[in-house]
């Protein structure tokens, strides 16, 4: 796995690389939420 730039070993070993990798995929998470809301206004 390659996700975030950084194999699954080195996610699972180091606790800052990890919670690295969370932090951006929680604000990934916003900003798709947010565009999806915006472009649902748009079409309604």
């Amino acid at each position: 796995m390659q996700s975030h730039k950084m194999g699954y070993a080195v996610y699972s070993r180091n606790h800052e690389k990890r919670m690295e990798v969370e932090k951006n995929r929680e604000k990934d998470y916003q900003q798709s939420k947010h565009l999806f809301a915006v472009l649902d206004r748009k079409m309604n």
